[in-house]
């Protein structure tokens, strides 16, 4: 897909593998400086030499509102600016709701939905003043949907909807866009370890995330898109939407 983001700077978090991985070489190859983030720094590094001179690590556990405030303090300081911002990251732990434990509970929350929100907040106090930008939220097909052993992450994931749908209200007056992307099964270590009876053959991979991350960059000034749900091909059209 054709977009130029030269001189664009974004940030992907939960950038070190799967689908982050994926959305931050698209955004380098389409000419944006890319930030990644993670807690895993061998990983970042990794994927900084795949992506060549249009990245930058900057490690983070974004459950630690003290990392998220130094990631964005060394964004402000270093850059100036940020121009898009993918909320990827996220941990899942499962087991039957009765079972689950509070503290898996919490350490879920507070990635993915406590990380998420500090780092929206960080996003438009960098982008308000420029009065322009972009947040795009990677959720999932449970932010709508339900599956067995999944209560804690379905949780969050439906809360990132409702902070995105919130927040695309709230941004639109400053030029921002907002938005969700919901996939289904996508082939990465995450989607096996919830789902290991899922076919590796029938499933999204993570640069059709990466290309729908690029679908809405690319859209001109006279069009958005809330949410993409981007389900399995051979799964049922429409089925909770």
């Amino acid at each position: 897909m054709q977009v130029n983001l030269k001189d664009r700077i974004a940030l992907v978090t939960g950038a070190s593998r799967g689908i982050g991985r994926s959305i931050s070489m698209a955004l380098a190859q389409a000419g944006a400086h890319v930030i990644i983030t993670s807690r895993n720094v061998e990983q970042l590094q990794k994927v900084e030499k795949e992506i060549g001179g249009n990245a930058t690590v900057i490690p983070a556990d974004l459950s630690a509102h003290d990392d998220v405030d130094a990631l964005f303090d060394l964004i402000t300081d270093r850059e100036g600016r940020l121009d898009i911002l993918v909320n990827n990251a996220a941990i899942g732990l499962w087991g039957h709701l009765v079972d689950f434990s509070i503290s898996d509970f919490d350490k879920i929350i507070k990635l993915n939905v406590r990380g998420l929100y500090l780092c929206c907040q960080r996003a438009m106090k960098l982008m308000i003043p420029q009065k322009s930008g972009y947040i795009i939220n990677i959720s999932s097909v449970v932010g709508f949907k339900g599956y067995p052993n999944q209560s804690a992450y379905t949780a969050s994931k439906h809360a990132v909807m409702g902070i995105t749908k919130s927040l695309a209200v709230e941004a639109r007056e400053h030029n921002i866009q907002v938005s969700a992307i919901q996939p289904g099964g996508v082939e990465t270590d995450f989607a096996f370890e919830a789902r290991p009876d899922l076919d590796p053959s029938i499933l999204i991979k993570p640069e059709d995330i990466a290309q729908s991350v690029l679908f809405l960059l690319s859209l001109s000034d006279r069009a958005w898109v809330d949410q993409i749900y981007v389900r399995r091909r051979n799964g049922t059209p429409f089925v909770g939407v």
